[in-house]
């Protein structure tokens, strides 16, 4: 009898095109992609795979092979939804999410679904949006939380559903006591009076770099972007000391509270936001523990936050 996994990675490797590609999504090493489709054609007892060049691709009997796998591991997943399902949540599940929003939206959530479902056990892991995608695809987790902004939009997978969760203004933070915040907390500020202002964006992913790039490029300039920075206390800390200005978005100040000697602005003539969404398996959506966690992300909210939500389509 096949190994599932091994008809998985079979699956991945037909719709992906390489081991590398592979071993990315599923989280393994490109050589235990390997090792795992070499046991499978062994246990096929037919070739599978052939090389070309520095490759390999799929034989007829691979793609024959790769076709039964998408029935079986369809039904596979058929039938854990039929012995999951219950009018009550349980079981493990499994929720990838950055760190900004797990602590205002997630937290919350966690603490609630203790108390109403006792019998659900919810794990979270903390990733950034590219990480949370490889981990949802590798059936690591079954919900990843991810963004996007609506300067740089970025495309959704086709296979995966999206739920909305919530709208967000992105702001500009600057140090209290300089000349670029000589408006009022709060005020909008012109991006070209920061021509010449050092930029703090993101290092774990490029939204943050692009969105900055894009919004001062509508402004008319190119930014001189000096620091790269994953933590956002660490954003906010060197924007109060004067080290640097920063596209936030507005979640932050309620994860991590800035200092006085730190203002944000909305940016004056140009609307800047954040989508936050989360990302389901479709085979996933009719379980009661993901439909749980969804409905617990957008009811349990921090009383500090002020982030606009939308309703889910």
């Amino acid at each position: 009898m096949f190994d599932p996994v091994r008809l998985l990675l079979l699956r991945e490797l037909a719709d992906r095109g390489t081991m590398t590609a592979v071993a990315a999504a599923c989280g393994y090493t490109s050589s235990a992609v390997s090792q795992q489709l070499a046991v499978l054609e062994r246990e096929a007892g037919v070739q599978l795979l052939e090389r070309v060049g520095r490759r390999v691709r799929l034989t007829h009997e691979g793609l024959r092979l790769a076709a039964h796998a998408r029935i079986v591991l369809a039904a596979l997943e058929t039938a854990e939804r039929d012995l999951r399902a219950a009018d009550t949540p349980r079981g493990p599940i499994g929720v990838a999410c950055f760190s900004t929003f797990a602590a205002v939206h997630v937290v919350p959530a966690l603490v609630a679904a203790r108390a109403r479902y006792p019998d659900l056990q919810v794990s979270l892991h903390e990733l950034e949006p590219p990480e949370a995608l490889s981990a949802l695809r590798a059936r690591r987790c079954e919900v990843a939380v991810c963004y996007s902004y609506n300067l740089t939009p970025s495309e959704t997978p086709a296979e995966l559903d999206v739920h909305p969760l919530a709208v967000e203004p992105v702001l500009l933070a600057l140090p209290a006591d300089h000349a670029w915040a000589s408006d009022r907390d709060g005020q909008a500020v012109d991006l070209r009076r920061l021509t010449d202002a050092p930029w703090i964006v993101g290092s774990r992913e490029d939204g943050s770099a692009a969105l900055v790039q894009r919004a001062c490029a509508v402004a008319g300039f190119p930014p001189r972007i000096t620091h790269a920075v994953d933590d956002y206390q660490l954003v906010l800390r060197m924007v109060a000391h004067g080290l640097g200005v920063a596209l936030v978005p507005q979640l932050v100040a309620h994860a991590h509270h800035p200092s006085p000697d730190v203002t944000l602005h909305p940016v004056a003539n140009t609307d800047l936001t954040r989508t936050v969404y989360a990302m389901t398996h479709p085979s996933l959506g009719a379980r009661p523990q993901v439909n749980a966690v969804l409905d617990l992300l957008v009811q349990n909210q921090d009383p500090g936050d002020t982030t606009v939500r939308t309703p889910d389509v």
